[in-house]
């Protein structure tokens, strides 16, 4: 049987804990679990790409609220 902790996090789990930061509802348990098993990169790059994701949203959705607006 493999040993858990040499597992790392994975894709979907660095997603989850980048968004679950990003919002300040991360559980204790996770944040644990990413500080053990995780590599920083992993959540610089995910945070990174999900505040350029978030601030490309809002952009787009001011620019919309401006052109229907009269």
């Amino acid at each position: 049987m493999k040993n858990q902790s040499n597992k790392g996090t994975g894709f979907f789990n660095v997603l989850k804990s980048a968004l679950a930061a990003g919002f300040g509802v991360q559980s204790a348990k996770n944040r644990e679990r990413d500080f053990t098993q995780g590599k920083p990169i992993h959540f610089i790059v995910a945070g990174i790409l999900l505040t350029l994701m978030f601030l490309l949203a809002v952009g787009l959705f001011v620019k919309v609220m401006i052109s229907t607006s009269s």
